[in-house]
């Protein structure tokens, strides 16, 4: 087994090597190029079926999806006539559902029980981030719209990602989940004004349109989720009869199907989350309806977990392919200065979050939890904004490049930290232990 392991590695590492080369180095580059993309697929694979690989095997995908869209910008484009732009948006109501299914009443409710680490977190999350933005814009001297990208990624919440990297680093997952939900359901308003504050110099921000994208592209979406959550896991007998699923199947469609049909007079709040509603309806009544055919066909009770972080996980790929492919000229211009960037702003991120939770006297694990949420944060949200509001591919460059990074810089450090058993602390009030295999936490 080790020799073909051996044997596969090399390939990997010969192919890897000869692509790269022939892409970067050589004025032909097409001979390489087909092969750059072939050696990410082929490692995106073996991570897949590697146990202590497999964490990054999304990471791989998303630069198999990068270097595609980069070789062939034009596949990215339009298909059969549609611009795959106007697609960004439902994608990530997709990922914001997905999200959402993660959530129940009881993590909001975790803010009244530990109120202070919450409140510290969230302070952090919206002040370190937005503050090393601005600090790199004006040090590196980006042009306007690739600086609004930098800002827009440190103004937006922390990402889902953070509470996976949270558990794996022994830190607080009912305070990372809390946080994540707090910090996200705060950002219809306090993302708009970071961004009219500190990016308003260098693109007009239409402070408004902002807000309400927001709450179509992200509360929406999450709000649909809850109840989608208390449909699947819900303890009520409503819940597993079967003429109750068909009606909410048939009701969230014919929702939807309305939604879509309705034509506002004039702009307005129905109007901007017309797409939200449109989406969430169509996902409440498909779990329903899924669920319905699983409790028939007796299938497994836990297929939404299974299924959800696949097809989030294929949304953020195509959302960076359809960004990547629309800025890939001024991405091999500015490429490495920007990874080097998002890179110092992300790993800054978790080194400001950590001290400065230890400054505030958090337990061990609440800081390592915090250092997450304020480094890791939604890329997906950022995308939307810079591609939708701010009408800019280029801003959208930075989300696109920070998504699969700080996926790998949050791994690394929450492997680092796995192996480094917590300070003995004594138990205070903000302390909750998590199960991970239920959907609730328990002091």
């Amino acid at each position: 087994m080790f020799r073909y392991y051996l044997i596969f590695c090399i390939l990997l590492f010969v192919i890897g090597a000869i692509s790269i080369s022939t892409v970067f180095m050589s004025t032909d580059r097409s001979p390489g190029e087909p092969m750059l993309i072939f050696f990410f697929v082929c490692v995106a694979l073996y991570f897949m079926g590697h146990r202590g690989l497999k964490q990054y095997a999304f990471t791989m995908w998303v630069f198999a999806a990068a270097s595609a869209s980069m070789i062939y910008p034009h596949a990215f484009d339009t298909w059969f006539g549609i611009d795959l732009a106007i697609m960004i948006v439902p994608l990530i109501q997709i990922i914001m559902f997905g999200m959402g299914t993660t959530l129940n009443i009881s993590d909001f409710e975790r803010v009244l029980k530990m109120p202070v680490p919450v409140f510290i977190g969230v302070i952090l999350q919206f002040t370190i981030m937005p503050s090393l933005a601005i600090l790199l814009v004006f040090i590196f001297g980006f042009e306007p719209e690739i600086a609004a990208g930098i800002i827009l990624i440190g103004s937006c919440p922390g990402g889902v990602a953070s509470n996976l990297m949270a558990y794996l680093a022994r830190g607080n997952v009912a305070l990372s989940v809390t946080m994540t939900s707090c910090s996200t359901l705060l950002s219809p308003l306090i993302t708009p004004v970071l961004m009219a504050v500190l990016a308003g110099r260098f693109v007009p921000i239409n402070f408004l349109e902002m807000m309400l994208s927001i709450l179509n592209m992200i509360i929406v979406p999450i709000m649909a989720a809850l109840l989608a959550n208390t449909i699947l896991y819900g303890k009520g007998k409503w819940v597993k009869h079967y003429g109750w699923l068909l009606g909410i199947a048939a009701s969230g469609i014919i929702l939807a199907l309305i939604c879509m049909q309705l034509e506002p007079s004039a702009p307005g709040l129905f109007s901007a989350i017309k797409g939200g509603l449109v989406i969430g309806f169509a996902l409440i009544g498909i779990v329903s309806f899924t669920k319905l055919l699983v409790s028939l066909f007796k299938g497994p009770s836990d297929w939404m977990d299974r299924v959800l972080p696949v097809l989030s996980m294929v949304c953020i790929c195509f959302i960076i392919a359809i960004i990547t492919a629309r800025s890939s000229e001024q991405l091999y211009a500015v490429g490495l200065l920007l990874v080097g960037v998002s890179v110092l702003h992300n790993l800054a991120g978790y080194q400001l979050g950590y001290w400065l939770a230890r400054l505030f006297r958090l337990e061990e694990r609440d800081c390592r939890t915090v250092a997450f949420e304020v480094g890791m944060q939604n890329g997906g949200m950022a995308s939307g904004l810079a591609m939708t509001v701010l009408k800019s591919p280029l801003a959208a460059l930075t989300p696109a490049i920070h998504t699969p990074l700080m996926n790998v810089t949050g791994s690394m450090l929450a492997t680092y930290w796995s192996s480094r058993p917590e300070k003995k602390t004594p138990k205070s009030n903000s302390a909750l232990e998590y199960d991970p295999n239920s959907t609730t936490t328990t002091l």
